[in-house]
């Protein structure tokens, strides 16, 4: 069995601690702020939800082909076959960059592999399936069988996040100019979740935020599964304090195993403005 390395990009938020022990390579995204031009695994969180509360002018770009075919050749030229963890193909064209880059690649290296799973996934629901496959592999799957686990289980992985600045839904079209200015006066909080292409849609709305991130800890009871023997991910964006409330919440109501609190990156905060508060964990469905 051919020797492969896991990669991911930088949508995952994929913790430090897993990336140094299990060696993953994390792909920078792209984002411009302002007219200048960042890779996103660059750029001081703190100083970057500033922005985006106060409506800096910010957009995001996938890495593109050539790109991809830098990052991936140096593995193949060490004789490694490559298993490259993507950001959602409903929320970027990056998937298909990967696997322009890939074919473009095989023609060269016919001994070689290299297979671009879509996560379907985003911020640590891509670090939920990447953990799991990292020890699927520890174990000795080879990476077929690592590919076909991750495309069995991804669907499991559910998503479920409290936007506090209608703004951003707004202006990146998942909700109207009017539904914004009047949600916002009403105190209107969006509830989105991702579905099953991978797109984060609009599940709900609740007047106040209280009562949205209740409607989202129902959701982990309804549809998380073995609570007691998984991490549960609290992601957020710019809310901390908040987020180590629901942490604290879950362990007083519920047999959870452990909850890992996550800073959103810049990549997909830039699309969901200052704020937003996620559960994301390994439920029955999404």
């Amino acid at each position: 069995m051919n020797d492969y390395i896991i990669l991911a990009d930088s949508t995952s938020d994929l913790p430090l601690e897993i990336v140094k022990k299990f060696c993953v390579e994390v792909l920078p995204m792209k984002i411009t702020i302002d007219g200048k031009n960042y890779n996103d695994d660059e750029i001081n969180l703190d100083d970057f939800y500033k922005k985006i509360k106060n409506r800096v002018s910010t957009s995001t770009s996938q890495i593109n082909p050539g790109e991809f075919e830098d990052y991936f050749e140096k593995y193949l030229q060490d004789g490694k076959d490559i298993l490259y963890v993507c950001f959602s193909s409903g929320l970027s064209g990056t998937y298909n960059s990967a696997c322009i880059a890939a074919k473009s690649l095989m023609q060269k290296y016919t001994d070689r592999k290299i297979i671009v799973v879509d996560s379907l996934s985003a911020a640590c629901g891509e670090t939920i399936l990447i953990d799991m496959l990292i020890k699927k592999k520890l174990s000795g799957y080879s990476i077929e069988e690592v590919e076909d686990f991750a495309n069995d289980i991804k669907m499991k992985i559910c998503h479920w996040v409290v936007v506090d600045d209608l703004y951003h839904l707004q202006r990146g079209g998942r909700i109207g100019k009017t539904a914004a200015v009047v949600g916002s006066m009403m105190n209107i909080k969006p509830i989105i979740k991702m579905d099953s292409n991978g797109k984060l849609i609009l599940f709900g709305k609740s007047r106040g935020r209280q009562k949205a991130i209740d409607v989202i800890v129902s959701k982990l009871v309804e549809f998380g599964e073995n609570l007691e023997y998984q991490t549960i991910y609290i992601c957020h964006t710019g809310c901390e304090e908040e987020a180590e409330k629901l942490s604290e919440r879950l362990f007083n109501e519920f047999s959870i195993k452990n909850t890992v609190i996550v800073p959103i990156g810049a990549t997909i905060s830039s699309h969901l403005g200052t704020g937003a508060l996620a559960l994301i964990f390994l439920g029955k469905e999404r």
